[in-house]
């Protein structure tokens, strides 16, 4: 049983090796999408602080959704973000499953790629749209009494760079035309229907999904034209921009080769490998393998051979 544990432990410890040694020449060649994406994250927390600043509150809009779901109050409303954080670590634990798990179909690297590119699409356009009208905030830290409603004048302007996290960003007001919880949510479960593997989880991830919207809507964090329009705004998307981008190689065929730059060494051994078989006669094409003569010194295909022979014996 120990001999077994360590040798299964060996053989783990080697695939983790190999693996970070792929993803960090896969981070090599595309840090800077993952750079812009994590600086665009940055600024969607801005301009969500941003427009804080400028939220009056007022009575709370007449609402479908209000109607139909009963108040979660303010004793369960964490219940939506423990759903939100379960959904949001498992997609981020499930990108770094190459390194564990032998069976793997992504590179991590570029899947947060792909990812980020969807998520910054997505909160731009929430940006545009929630700075365009501030509507009262229906969460109960936005309503007329709360102290948190409004916001007094920043005193620097490192106040505002700094977004009081985490504070500033689970207690911020006027952001709600879309929502960004369904944002995030969508892109990761549209992003595991399409990569993952395992029937059931997808399903699974769909129902979570659909259980937050209404629970988003219950605990009143946001209106329900703040998940509606983040259903179709986040799919259509996602859809458009998926269609732009390359599509990501599938490790199954083995094409790890053909992503990870060549290192110094590796090009100076291929081409010394090249002009070996130049100076051997050997072409570098394995489908132009003839065999060749040399006469006086030139080397001759096959082909040519018998007219040669003809020539030199008078024929």
């Amino acid at each position: 049983m120990t001999l077994y544990i360590g040798r299964e432990s060996s053989k783990l410890w080697k695939r983790i090796c190999a693996e970070v040694i792929t993803e960090i020449n896969l981070l090599a060649a595309n840090w800077k999408y993952l750079l812009a994406g994590l600086v665009c994250q940055y600024i969607h927390g801005l301009a969500a602080r941003g427009v804080h600043y400028i939220h009056r509150p007022g009575p709370t809009l007449q609402d479908a959704g209000f109607f139909l779901l009963p108040e979660l109050g303010q004793d369960r409303a964490y219940i939506s973000e423990t759903l939100f954080s379960f959904i949001f670590l498992s997609f981020v634990l499930w990108t770094f499953h190459p390194f564990i798990f032998k069976s793997k179909k992504i590179y991590t690297v570029l899947l947060w790629c792909r990812v980020l590119a969807f998520l910054v699409a997505s909160q731009f356009l929430r940006i545009i749209t929630f700075y365009s009208t501030q509507l009262p905030g229906p969460n109960y830290h936005c309503r007329e009494g709360s102290k948190l409603a409004r916001l007094p004048p920043p005193d620097s302007v490192f106040e505002v760079l700094l977004i009081n996290f985490p504070r500033g960003v689970l207690y911020g007001c006027g952001d709600l035309i879309f929502s960004s919880h369904m944002i995030f949510s969508l892109v990761f479960v549209r992003t595991y229907q399409k990569y993952g593997t395992q029937r059931f989880i997808k399903q699974l991830a769909w129902l979570l999904v659909v259980i937050q919207s209404f629970l988003i809507v219950a605990s009143r964090k946001h209106y329900t034209v703040d998940v509606v329009v983040a259903w179709y705004t986040v799919n259509l998307v996602v859809f458009f921009i998926d269609k732009k981008l390359a599509e990501l190689p599938d490790r199954t065929n083995g094409a790890a080769s053909l992503l990870l730059p060549l290192s110094t060494k590796d090009k100076d051994s291929k081409n010394k490998e090249e002009n070996h078989k130049l100076l051997n006669g050997i072409s570098g094409d394995p489908a132009d393998r003839r065999q060749r003569t040399q006469v006086n010194g030139k080397t001759l295909d096959d082909v040519n051979t018998v007219h040669v022979d003809a020539t030199m014996n008078g024929a």
